[in-house]
């Protein structure tokens, strides 16, 4: 079997439709599992106090805006290169989903910096880079909304995501290029020393895993929404030219 296969829509939909209840599952009860762990069994970090439990959504939910946007730039080099459909409305499935997750790790942390830096914002490089990827999320969703041509909105919304990498991988690794800013370091690092205590890493782990499984499933539900509202609009227009 060759990945390729997948382009075909009616098989991507029949395979989707069989892992998805599973995936459903599987996400439920590893976020479920992962923040009861990590708000309720863990103990209080001795400098951060509970506003340290706020990584449990903070992170995964970061770890997931930039995957996402990285998942994105994929699948458009995918359509540039060998113009399959299903890899254009993946990556246009997988834009809301990054917005979220985006939105969701800068809310929660600025409610974690509020009382670790006295400010609830600061013109940090990775805090600003960050603001910028959902900007870009932003544009790349109304790009597609504003042309009719699903083609043509393929094209230049790849050439946005190309371009918006840019400041996903200074999201991810800005903290490593400058070294002024108020955010801290890496959560989770190879370094023992620099990586965050066992008892506050496993449930995270968890949490992470439970992210990463829900966003594959809220991908695939998407994609095959948006393969059958192509079909849909591709029906009508055949409808009206008959009619005509």
């Amino acid at each position: 079997m060759s990945i390729w296969e997948y382009a075909n829509p009616k098989k991507f939909l029949r395979t989707s439709e069989r892992v998805l209840p599973a995936l459903w599952g599987i996400s439920a009860l590893l976020i479920v599992s992962g923040l009861i762990w990590g708000f309720f069994f863990t103990p209080d970090d001795y400098r951060q106090g509970s506003t340290v439990k706020i990584i449990y959504l903070h992170v995964p939910a970061a770890l997931m805006a930039i995957n996402a946007w990285f998942m994105m730039l994929v699948a458009s080099l995918i359509w540039v290169i060998r113009r399959h459909h299903v890899s254009a409305l993946a990556a246009k499935a997988a834009a809301p989903v990054g917005v979220v997750m985006t939105l969701i790790a800068l809310v929660t942390g600025a409610i974690w910096g509020q009382p670790m830096w006295g400010t609830w914002w600061a013109w940090d490089p990775r805090l600003t880079s960050f603001l910028v990827l959902f900007l870009f999320y932003i544009g790349y969703i109304a790009l597609w909304e504003a042309i009719d041509n699903g083609d043509t909105a393929a094209d230049l919304t790849s050439i946005l995501c190309l371009v918006g990498s840019v400041f996903a991988v200074l999201s991810r690794y800005a903290v490593n290029f400058w070294n002024q800013g108020l955010h801290q370091g890496a959560s989770l690092s190879l370094d023992k020393e620099e990586n965050v205590a066992d008892v506050f890493a496993f449930p995270l782990y968890t949490c992470m895993a439970g992210f990463g499984a829900l966003f594959i499933a809220l991908v695939l539900y998407r994609t095959g929404t948006e393969i059958r509202a192509r079909r849909m609009s591709a029906l009508i227009a055949r409808e009206r030219m008959m009619d005509a």
